[in-house]
């Protein structure tokens, strides 16, 4: 498997993208994600955001990683696709950014729905505007050879009958899922039952743990969390990420395994990833 990690980790801490691959050359990490900015923003523009614009030429920017050693595991292009604005705001970005991932050296390009049911709609008219979103997004994924995953991340995306309904929207190899270790925790679901249920579909993985403490405020009722404010192994849910780690080696799974862990210029993901890496070491797994 491959061991990557988010730039979310160090948005808190004002990083630019530059520094996160510093960060990964030095601790000896070959796979970054990050997010994809469509238009100006002034926190990008000074340097003090760790995600990419798409008006960056994604050439230059690849041979600029790869002198650090470095390439994209996936481009995080998540608007939510579930409310009435997702065809008009969300499909384009979307979109946008599959081709510019092409050039960019990334495999996939990650997407979702909102955190929470959208107003003045059913469930089946949102389920509907997603579908005819996808179908779009999926013709134009198909020319890139991209994959295109969904995220476990909102109302939707984390209960698994919909998930599957989602992952069935288009026939096509291209549609997948991005596995979230926190999201499906902290939604109430059992992380290892959800991966067991989609293992098939998955081509990219999150792994982030959940503190006690937001657990027990938290838990089924909220459907994702950004990153990890704790490390990995320190939270309640490292049983789970262990088991889903197995469970990923078993079944074959060779793709990469993100960090979203709070970086914050501390400790917090150097511990993270010397726990994975550890727990890995366990598990026999080769990690790259």
């Amino acid at each position: 498997m491959k061991l990557g990690f988010h730039t979310d980790a160090f948005n808190s801490a004002f990083w630019s993208f530059e520094k996160c691959l510093q960060w990964a050359q030095a601790n000896n990490v070959h796979y970054i994600e990050c997010g994809l900015i469509d238009g100006v923003s002034w926190l990008h523009g000074l340097g003090y955001q760790p995600h990419v614009a798409l008006y960056e030429d994604p050439v230059l920017l690849r041979r600029k990683m790869e002198r650090y050693g470095v390439q994209f595991s996936q481009v995080d292009a998540a608007y939510p696709l579930s409310g009435e604005d997702g065809p008009m705001r969300g499909v384009p970005y979307v979109l946008k950014s599959i081709a510019w991932a092409a050039q960019a050296g990334s495999p996939c390009v990650d997407t979702t729905d909102g955190l929470h049911m959208p107003p003045g709609l059913t469930e089946a008219q949102s389920m509907a505007i997603m579908q005819r979103s996808y179908s779009a997004i999926i013709e134009v994924a198909e020319a890139h050879n991209i994959t295109v995953n969904i995220e476990p991340h909102g109302y939707f995306t984390t209960r698994p009958e919909f998930m599957a309904q989602m992952l069935d929207f288009v026939d096509s190899p291209w549609l997948r899922m991005n596995m979230d270790t926190g999201n499906t925790f902290i939604a109430g679901q059992d992380p290892t039952a959800f991966l067991a249920q989609f293992i098939d579909k998955v081509s990219h993985v999150h792994v982030k743990d959940v503190s006690e403490t937001l657990a027990a405020s938290a838990r089924g009722g909220q459907t994702g969390i950004a990153v990890s404010h704790c490390a990995l192994g320190d939270g309640v849910n490292a049983d789970n990420i262990a088991t889903c780690l197995g469970m990923l080696q078993r079944h074959g799974y060779t793709g990469t395994l993100s960090l979203e862990c709070e970086g914050a210029s501390g400790p917090m993901i150097e511990k993270s990833l010397a726990w994975l890496r550890s727990k890995s070491a366990e598990l026999e797994i080769a990690l790259q």
